[in-house]
């Protein structure tokens, strides 16, 4: 096999596995779980569980990463010496960022979409009810909604072909940059509106009043889900770092980043809201229905609306890429293949996986997984954020945390192995104990609200 290849700097280790992490989940997430939970509070007691639950989770996924020069699925077994029992598991895991890019690369399509009709003018003046009939119409649509789905699957698979560093590497830092430029443009703009005072007051001065014992487990799942850790897309940029630096100060970098884009972007989405009298929503509601509303009733609202869903375009871009990275390097690993025809491998693949989703609401909209008025799209997405990614997190723990893995002292040498932060080796009970709990906590909720 050939040597194992390394990042070129460290900032392209950073923004790479920043982007990964960074995604729609900032944006559309985010500020509904703050609306919905009392505002600035909220934001509060989300930080405090992304100190206590994200990142002892991000360190480790490096961590298992760059003890073995491997992807997950090839970390575990080495790590744990032979015990194929955390290799399974791993293969399982890994299966996580395969099925996240089944209806990711979906909802990518749909911004590129968005952008363009944004820019040829499809939304200049319209009502409401055409801006609810144009979504319709693109989802309704098998030919446009497959193919950009396509084109969003050949551009992550291209990028990834031309190399780590010439491709992964190199556009990661130019879409990392130009999604801060423009989120920084659009929080200058919505701070500035009319009415925006009040959606800035909600959002950045708390009111514990409005909490409630539901806020605890939704910031919970938010600091947990914000990181997309657990199902192996970080440990594979791990894999492509030295020993320079700590792992514990890497990954605190990694989540002041991918916090910084959430708080902003509500520092976008509240103002704007605000101004136009729009009910902060979740999900797809949110960008394709609301917020293309409020921007075709404001001044320049066309030039606007594109540069929104741009910045949502670099964000989605940079998870698939970074997810498809993660696929890539696994079959490289593990069946000796070169980077070009791993990258193909994973092209067609994905290619393939990610039609029922396209489908689902169109020519397979019959197909409703998770009852009446459910799509493919919302099983694909059940399956990773309510059962991988905290079962992957519970594994992580266990596998980083007891003698049946690899264990704390091989952990701990390898998160503070160089200069830098180093991760508290005396808090081996409470994370081995507490936290495990607290995802089982989270687990069991999800479930009995989902089934229940």
């Amino acid at each position: 096999m050939a040597e194992r290849e390394f990042l070129k700097s460290r900032l392209g280790f950073i923004l790479l596995s920043a982007g990964c992490a960074i995604g729609l989940g900032n944006v559309w997430r985010f500020p509904f779980i703050v609306g919905q939970h009392g505002g600035a509070a909220f934001v509060l007691l989300y930080l405090f569980f992304l100190i206590i639950f994200g990142y002892p989770l991000m360190v480790m996924e490096m961590a298992v990463g760059r003890a073995s020069r491997s992807s997950l699925y090839g970390s575990m077994a080495m790590a744990a010496k032979g015990k194929k029992i955390w290799q399974t598991i791993a293969a399982v895991l890994s299966c996580g960022c395969a099925i996240l890019m089944m209806y990711y690369t979906t909802v990518t399509g749909w911004l590129f979409a968005y952008t363009a009709k944004f820019v040829n003018g499809t939304f200049a003046g319209v009502k409401p009810e055409q801006v609810a009939s144009e979504f319709g119409s693109l989802t309704g649509s098998a030919v446009e909604c497959s193919g950009y789905m396509l084109g969003v699957v050949l551009l992550g698979c291209v990028v990834c072909a031309v190399g780590l560093r010439a491709g992964v590497e190199r556009v990661s830092k130019v879409l990392m940059s130009g999604l801060f430029l423009l989120l920084i443009l659009l929080c200058v703009y919505a701070v500035t509106l009319p009415g925006a005072g009040e959606g800035l007051k909600f959002y950045l001065l708390p009111n514990w009043g409005a909490l409630t014992l539901q806020a605890v487990p939704a910031a919970m799942a938010q600091a947990f889900f914000t990181l997309s850790v657990g199902i192996g897309s970080i440990a594979i940029f791990g894999s492509y770092i030295g020993k320079e630096h700590s792992l514990a100060k890497e990954a605190l970098l990694v989540i002041v980043l991918d916090t910084t884009v959430s708080i902003l972007a509500g520092l976008v989405i509240f103002p704007v809201c605000a101004s136009h009298g729009v009910a902060v929503q979740g999900g797809p509601g949110l960008i394709f229905l609301s917020l293309p509303n409020v921007f075709c009733q404001i001044a320049g609202g066309r030039w606007w609306g594109a540069i929104f869903f741009l910045f949502l375009c670099f964000a989605a871009v940079t998870t698939v890429i970074g997810v498809i990275e993660n696929l890539v390097a696994l079959l490289m690993d593990n069946f000796r293949w070169n980077r070009i025809k791993a990258s193909a491998a994973v092209c067609v693949g994905l290619m393939i996986l990610s039609l029922p989703c396209a489908l689902g609401f169109n020519l397979w909209k019959h197909i409703q997984p998770l009852g009446k008025g459910s799509t493919i799209l919302d099983f694909e997405d059940y399956l990773v954020s309510d059962n991988l990614l905290p079962l992957g997190g519970l594994v992580l723990l266990l596998f980083c945390c007891t003698r049946y893995g690899w264990g704390w002292e091989g952990f701990i040498q390898e998160a503070n192995a160089g200069a830098g932060l180093k991760f508290p080796a005396k808090a081996h009970k409470v994370i081995l104990f507490v936290l495990p709990l607290l995802i089982l906590i989270l687990f069991t909720i999800n479930f009995v609200m989902r089934w229940f």
